[in-house]
């Protein structure tokens, strides 16, 4: 019992972890916006629902945050000049971040190569992965 009080005593404080958030969100606004929205709808649906109904209830959250954004935008993805396909990420968000949803039980590696894979043939400089099966969200960024 001792044990774990030490180690409680020896992690960030509650206030600790609000500087360290309050940082993030001066640093990077955008994707902060994104994961409390992510969050919201999270909290609100909780886990077990279908991949296109997190999209859905997100695309909501975003608009009721006036946060743009353009669902199914398609890129092309090039090999030495030739075009070989096309992709369509779940969402690009204000023009800047790609965002890949999933609503799985846990994320496997593969889920974050296609995320970098789309980030890469988008040309944006950052990715975010957000699953929404899991008891608690799970947010992943990547950067190009």
């Amino acid at each position: 019992m001792e044990e774990s009080k030490d180690i409680e005593e020896h992690g960030p404080t509650e206030q600790d972890r609000g500087i360290q958030l309050t940082q993030y969100a001066l640093k990077d606004p955008l994707t902060y916006a994104i994961i409390g929205a992510a969050q919201k709808v999270h909290r609100t649906l909780g886990p077990g629902f279908a991949e296109s109904t997190y999209q859905a209830a997100l695309c909501k959250e975003l608009m009721a945050r006036e946060i743009t954004f353009e669902s199914q935008k398609e890129f092309e993805v090039f090999y030495e000049g030739a075009l070989c396909g096309t992709y369509r990420p779940d969402l690009v968000v204000h023009g800047k971040v790609v965002l890949e949803i999933k609503a799985i039980s846990r994320l496997a590696r593969e889920h974050a190569a296609q995320t970098i894979s789309y980030l890469k043939a988008s040309g944006l400089s950052v990715a975010l992965l957000v699953n929404f099966g899991a008891p608690s969200l799970e947010v992943k960024r990547f950067r190009n």
